[in-house]
């Protein structure tokens, strides 16, 4: 069964630059659509990003994309998110999920089977 661990949070200042990651274990081969979720202490879940097995980008909303960039390895198992300009409203624990479909993206959270065990990002002085 395909296993994501997702990686790479820390503490940043504000203004830092950040690349997560999720690598997928368990499968041969990944070509599926990957998700990107955070939340935040007291929050609901909200989706980031999303890119499908062709590599095609997804942000929520569209001007996400202003800060985050999401991209993926297909030969390594990996998906990446980007984040640049880290502010304290970042500060959340971000996850990585795929339903194993190649090329359905979306922010709706109960679409998603598999998930890592998310890793922290703190944005502070």
């Amino acid at each position: 069964e395909v296993q994501l661990q997702a990686y790479g949070g820390g503490l940043v200042h504000p203004g830092g630059f950040l690349r997560l990651s999720c690598a997928a274990s368990g499968v041969h081969r990944f070509h599926y659509a990957v998700a990107w979720f955070r939340q935040a202490p007291g929050r609901k879940r909200q989706g980031i990003s999303c890119i499908n097995s062709a590599a095609v980008p997804r942000y929520y909303p569209d001007r996400r994309a202003d800060r985050f960039t999401i991209s993926r390895d297909s030969a390594k198992k990996a998906i990446y998110l980007q984040i640049s300009d880290l502010q304290s409203e970042d500060t959340a624990v971000y996850y990585c999920a795929t339903d194993l479909r190649p090329l359905t993206c979306t922010d709706y959270d109960g679409l998603y089977k598999y998930w890592g065990q998310g890793t922290l990002v703190t944005v502070s002085s």
